[in-house]
């Protein structure tokens, strides 16, 4: 079989056995699929797997939650090699790229949600002509099942993430004015802060519950200085929880501590009103996190006092 992906023709002898997902959402797509016999690997993970996911998971290696190495992705010994990011396989790699691979012979799947976005060099912080959306998703779905020889097993999956889609969107189709403000972490309350915009994942997540992104950029990831995050003035500030715990601002405790006890950040208007959510940081990268997530902050605006 072969398949076009990111402009690339790549061609399978035969359907994975010892697969490695490079990235959360490769991972939970490959183990929804019910795939998780046939994986060598994951790397990367900024939140835990989804608990409907858990015992599938536990099934399969976790080499770490951060950037591996070429010699531990190499120690695998996979068949196909599947990510979520760029920054995971593509051209400027941090830890392998497609062409090492090919030198391998061991075919590569990158996720069509990377390559929606600008892959200019200068654009550090990504960008898209045009908003995200889940139908890349489920190219990648169709795409994975595929290649594994389970396409009957996408159908319901797909069907089932497209009737959530609709519901949503018909709950918060009249929300009006509201606009959300996403922080996805910062190194400190010194730092800039690194927000969700453009039209990537938050916008998408901005769009579906009929808000308003309170950042007005063209990135993906832009980063802002707390006195411009107050400028913008958001209806609903989200706090995102990034597991991985590598700065002191990536569990939403610590930014909803930082928010509330900070002399100036606490007299935003959201702020005051407790018009605080929590998202996962995996939500505001391309996956199906994304979909989970917007469910989850739905649960959550609608406890809350909203103007």
């Amino acid at each position: 079989m072969t398949i076009e992906n990111c402009g690339q023709s790549v061609t399978f002898e035969q359907a994975p056995q010892n697969a490695l997902a490079l990235g959360q959402n490769s991972a939970e797509i490959m183990l929804l699929l019910g795939l998780e016999d046939r994986m060598a690997a994951t790397a990367f993970w900024l939140n835990s797997v989804l608990p409907e996911l858990a015992d599938a998971n536990d099934k399969v290696e976790l080499l770490t939650v951060e950037f591996q190495t070429p010699e531990t992705v190499l120690s695998t010994q996979p068949d196909f090699v599947a990510a979520m990011l760029t920054t995971l396989l593509g051209p400027d790699s941090k830890v392998v790229k497609r062409s090492d691979f090919e030198i391998l012979g061991i075919p590569t799947y990158l996720s069509p949600s990377a390559c929606s976005k600008s892959l200019d060099a200068n654009d550090a912080y990504d960008s898209r002509d045009e908003m995200w959306s889940m139908n890349l998703l489920y190219k990648e779905i169709k795409d994975l099942s595929r290649l594994f020889d389970v396409a009957d097993r996408r159908q319901a999956l797909i069907k089932d993430f497209k009737l959530r889609e609709v519901a949503l969107r018909e709950q918060f189709a009249a929300n009006g004015d509201l606009s959300f403000l996403l922080w996805f972490s910062s190194a400190s309350p010194a730092d800039d802060a690194y927000l969700g915009g453009g039209n990537g994942p938050s916008g998408y997540i901005t769009d579906i519950l009929g808000a308003s992104n309170a950042i007005k950029t063209e990135v993906d990831w832009p980063a802002g200085g707390w006195e411009g995050i107050m400028a913008a003035n958001p209806t609903i500030f989200f706090a995102a929880q990034v597991d991985r715990n590598r700065w002191e601002l990536d569990t939403a405790e610590n930014k909803i501590d930082f928010l509330t006890s900070d002399p100036t950040v606490s007299e935003m208007d959201a702020v005051r009103n407790g018009r605080i959510v929590v998202i996962n940081g995996a939500a505001m990268n391309p996956s199906i996190r994304t979909l989970y997530d917007a469910e989850q902050v739905a649960e959550q605006l609608n406890a809350l006092d909203l103007p």
